[in-house]
């Protein structure tokens, strides 16, 4: 079946999250990795609660309080390099199989896009930095709903954007929970599952799980 928009959440989908803790490992001390894993937690949860509670602040604020939360809970990390972290999330590194999939998938007439919790202007940034703007025909951020993801009103901004049906979509996330939202709504949904994670959600199951998007395309 072919899809009339590709769509891919930007986090850990397209950029690297852990990227911004790696380019200062040595500085960050044995905890690094730790840190990175709790940043990227904390600033998950918030998002949650945040959208459960009605109590909007966008993905950039919450990245900045998870950052902080996981500098609380790893006393041996040095807290002198919160900006120089903080500024390396404006540039994550995407995943080198990234650029090639994208134009590989826009030669097909096909309708690609970013549909992600962040903020527009991080998603501007990322974007840019990695060379992908040209790429996409839309970058959609959940700050125009002011809630997070897995709320279904964020999965229509696609539908209503494009004048497309849920099943003309392909949804690709490296995030499970995000997959089982997609799929709740009516995407084909692809699960990035880059980590080996178990598989969760199971009512909710993704249509293919690959480790990388250079499968992708010949899912059909």
């Amino acid at each position: 079946m072919a899809h009339a928009a590709y769509v891919f959440d930007a986090y850990g989908t397209l950029f690297d999250v852990h990227a911004a803790v790696r380019k200062h490992a040595e500085k960050l001390g044995p905890d690094a990795q730790r840190l990175s894993s709790l940043w990227r937690e904390k600033q998950l949860e918030y998002s949650w609660v945040r959208a459960l509670m009605g109590k909007y602040l966008d993905f950039w604020e919450l990245t900045q309080q998870g950052l902080d939360t996981a500098f609380a809970l790893v006393p041996s990390a040095d807290k002198s390099l919160r900006e120089d972290l903080l500024s390396a999330y404006w540039e994550l590194d995407c995943y080198p199989e990234v650029p090639q999939v994208l134009t590989n998938l826009k030669a097909t007439g096909a309708k690609i896009a970013i549909l992600s919790n962040g903020s527009p202007a991080m998603l501007e940034a990322a974007a840019k930095a990695a060379g992908l703007t040209e790429l996409f025909d839309e970058i959609f951020s959940v700050d125009d709903l002011r809630t997070f993801k897995t709320d279904p009103q964020v999965y229509e901004m696609v539908t209503t954007h494009f004048r497309i049906y849920p099943e003309e979509v392909s949804f690709q996330s490296s995030n499970r929970w995000d997959i089982a939202g997609a799929t709740a709504f009516g995407f084909r949904t692809v699960w990035m599952n880059r980590m080996g994670m178990p598989d969760e959600y199971t009512d909710l199951s993704p249509k293919a799980v690959l480790v990388d998007l250079t499968g992708l395309a010949t899912l059909g």
